[in-house]
């Protein structure tokens, strides 16, 4: 059946179909004067897309190394820049995961946004479009187009409809912090660019060439891999965020929609760009760099458990917890080994489902509380059974318990760690006795014991709709969690070829 499949899919473009969608889904909301109208139409519109990216990890043959589904156009023919998309065993399980993710945010948000809800949905699918771009592209400035035009969504979502006082502060940070982090991008892609010129014996720009294959496949000298290395770990780290480049995500925790923090903290794109971009096009100034990837995860996985047992309020809360994960998984990518990079990976999967999903429940009890403050609240589970059961799965596969997705990536990492870093392996293994203890204090205070607000007291449980994302988010955490090898043999010859790019073994 395979085989009967894949030929066909890739007779059609389908990774530009899921990324065309979205725009025309959203040009179809302003044609429909109704607000009703608007949610259905981003909500089929996700679910089109949804259909497509399982349609390409079904037709994807986890048993080649390499890009499939490739699409290869001309672009801007003048500096060789070409429209090259694609994606492999680390890429494909991005695709569908993203696009239920935003399905959540979408039924979520299904009620709550009364301020411009046509042109909130319409952002929420430019956004959804530009983040699968992200993941599909396969030249570095088509990559950085991709990159660049997720900040316009993100700077209106957290500006307009944003939930503190300082929320139009929140999103100029966050605006300002990625552009900055775009800066060192830009320049490491032109540096090998030029560098590839220089290679062919041509002019500029007749000897530009941006394409991803053939700027890992071209040998670079240790000086201009150091200075690459350097400036895309740099962009990609704000991004994450790894520590000292994280200020921005608390700030945009309290003060953004929850609904939109959930992507922000569900999609780790700057973790994704390490992958597929800094370690890749510069391995060996990433193998010599390792003690730097490790000392930055280290610090972020104990520094984010620290700060987070500090907290009083639940978004908080999370967005250190949040940044520890990131840590975690950095100091996977530095183990430079097969459990490292499939573990780092598998992290990133799980993170789409349990640090989507953990805010999105959040963001609900924001709903109907107003707070999310633990002087606030108490009680909960009381009233909201159903919000407090699942916050607490959520809660469990954040701190990676067996038989969620948190575990196996987790388990990988610090087995991982141990082998190549013992000292941050067995830091790691404090900093998850660390997770467990902020989490279980802040959700007895919270959740727990009498209540003593009017508020919560005649608060509403989850509605159908909102049990629905609930349970579809938490079916994926167990499924995985049970069946980590639906994931790791989907990955595991895009990974052993990642590591052979590096001229390290598999093993």
């Amino acid at each position: 059946m395979h085989d009967t499949i894949q030929p066909l899919i890739n007779e059609i473009p389908i990774l530009s179909l899921m990324i065309i969608t979205l725009p025309i889904g959203a040009g179809l909301i302003w044609l429909i004067p109704s607000v009703n109208a608007a949610r259905w139409i981003a909500l089929l519109t996700a679910i089109v897309d949804l259909c497509l990216s399982l349609l390409a990890l079904l037709g994807f043959d986890q048993s080649k190394d390499g890009f499939q589904f490739v699409e290869h156009n001309s672009w801007i023919p003048s500096l060789h820049i070409d429209y090259i998309m694609g994606v492999d065993g680390i890429s494909i399980l991005f695709l569908p995961l993203t696009v239920l993710l935003f399905i959540g945010v979408i039924l979520a948000s299904w009620n709550n946004m009364r301020k411009m809800p046509r042109l909130y949905f319409s952002l929420l699918l430019l956004l959804e479009s530009t983040t699968l771009g992200v993941y599909c592209s396969l030249d570095t400035m088509l990559f950085f187009l991709f990159w660049e035009l997720t900040l316009i969504p993100l700077y209106f979502l957290i500006s307009t409809w944003g939930i503190g006082p300082h929320r139009r502060y929140a999103a100029v940070k966050y605006t300002l912090f990625m552009l900055l982090g775009g800066i060192p991008l830009l320049f490491a892609f032109i540096l090998l660019a030029f560098h590839q010129a220089e290679v062919s014996g041509l002019p500029i720009p007749a000897g530009l060439n941006f394409a991803y294959m053939a700027l890992i496949e071209s040998p670079v000298s240790a000086e201009l891999q150091m200075i690459v290395f350097l400036l895309l770990l740099t962009g990609f780290a704000i991004k994450a965020p790894v520590i000292p480049l994280h200020t921005w995500l608390p700030v945009v925790s309290m003060e953004g929609p929850a609904a939109v923090t959930a992507l922000l903290t569900g999609l780790k794109l700057g973790s994704y760009g390490l992958i597929r971009f800094a370690i890749p096009l510069a391995p060996q100034a990433a193998q010599d760099f390792h003690w730097l990837l490790a000392g930055l995860g280290i610090t972020g996985v104990l520094y984010g458990a620290l700060a987070a047992q500090a907290q009083t309020n639940l978004r908080r809360m999370l967005a250190f917890s949040s940044i520890s994960h990131v840590g975690l998984v950095v100091l996977g990518i530095a183990s430079f080994n097969i459990q490292g990079i499939q573990g780092a990976l598998f992290q990133l999967i799980s993170f789409t489902m349990v640090a989507g999903g953990i805010f999105i429940i959040t963001g609900m009890l924001q709903q109907r509380t107003g707070s999310t403050d633990i002087m606030s609240l108490g009680g909960i589970a009381n009233t909201m059974p159903m919000l407090a059961t699942f916050f607490f799965i959520f809660g469990l596969a954040g701190m990676g318990v067996p038989l969620t997705s948190g575990f196996p990536g987790e388990f990988l990492i610090i087995l991982s760690a141990l082998k190549s870093h013992t000292g941050t392996g067995l830091a790691a293994l404090l900093a998850m006795v660390l997770t467990a203890g902020y989490f279980l204090r802040i959700y007895r205070q919270a959740f727990l014991g009498p209540v003593n607000n009017t508020v919560i007291e005649e608060a509403m449980d989850l509605r159908k709709r909102e049990i629905f994302v609930a349970v579809v988010l938490t079916v994926a955490v167990f499924v995985l969690g049970i069946q980590p090898g639906l994931v790791l043999d989907l990955m595991e010859e895009s990974t052993q070829g990642w590591l052979q790019q590096l001229g390290l073994s598999g093993q």
